[in-house]
């Protein structure tokens, strides 16, 4: 059965379309709160038609949300679409994971549920480069052993740019060297570099807290320009959290 994934995020909207357990296209629309039932129907039919969508071969569209101003907005784009209710799930959905803080978003217990049904037996760390930076993990039995939640890296830039009168708005990438002499390259680095640090200080810290060398998976819209810089990254995975709502919602 083929199933819509949507994961209504801070900044984007992310659509996954599965054949069974695998995500074999995807999609992002940037986030607007203000988008009306009419824009996103508009909107959905135009992309489904740009890959060759089906709306009668879907058996199923499951949706998680952290902006509850779009949830209601985006379920009634679908019913116009699909003639069905999608599935809304969220930390109060049952799976392998106990969520077991009642103010878990959606997002993180998505990604802890994709990383205890995708790499069992181990524990492991999530890390979501995301509008906010979040570290979670989760024990081999399903337990959730806490979250870190910083703030985001594009976020930072955007606020540092805005703040200051002369620094330019730059693309977040690896620069030509540590140490820069000219504007962009210093700002690259530390964007790159300094969350670095972070990140992997997150990992090592939460590996002395839970005594063990935990399995690191990576995502989020820029997950890529820091998984090749370090080893402590073990899995780069954009579809992290689309593929943890499916989980969610494939059984209800």
């Amino acid at each position: 059965m083929n199933s819509i994934v949507i994961n209504v995020g801070n900044s984007n909207i992310r659509f996954g379309l599965f054949n069974g357990d695998n995500c074999d296209i995807s999609w992002v629309i940037n986030t607007k709160p203000y988008r009306t039932a009419d824009e996103l129907y508009v909107q959905m039919l135009m992309l489904y038609q740009t890959y060759k969508i089906e709306p009668k071969e879907i058996g199923k569209v499951i949706i998680g949300s952290v902006v509850p101003q779009l949830t209601k907005v985006m379920s009634s784009g679908i019913k116009k679409i699909h003639g069905t209710t999608p599935v809304i799930v969220d930390r109060n959905t049952p799976s392998g994971v106990q969520a077991k803080s009642k103010q878990m978003g959606t997002d993180i217990y998505a990604n802890l549920v994709a990383a205890h049904n995708l790499y069992p037996d181990r524990k492991k760390i999530v890390i979501d480069f995301g509008t906010a930076l979040t570290a979670s993990c989760v024990a081999e039995t399903g337990e959730t052993l806490g979250v870190i939640i910083a703030p985001g890296i594009v976020t930072s830039l955007n606020s540092l740019i805005s703040q200051t009168a002369q620094l330019p708005d730059i693309e977040l990438k690896k620069p030509k060297s540590v140490l820069g002499l000219d504007t962009v390259t210093c700002m690259q680095s530390g964007m790159v570099y300094g969350f670095l640090g972070m990140v992997e200080g997150f990992i090592n810290r939460i590996n002395d807290e839970v005594n063990d060398d935990c399995f690191v998976v990576a995502t989020g819209g820029v997950s890529h320009v820091y998984k090749p810089l370090t080893e402590k990254i073990h899995v780069m995975d954009r579809l992290h959290t689309l593929k943890g709502l499916y989980f969610l919602g494939k059984d209800l």
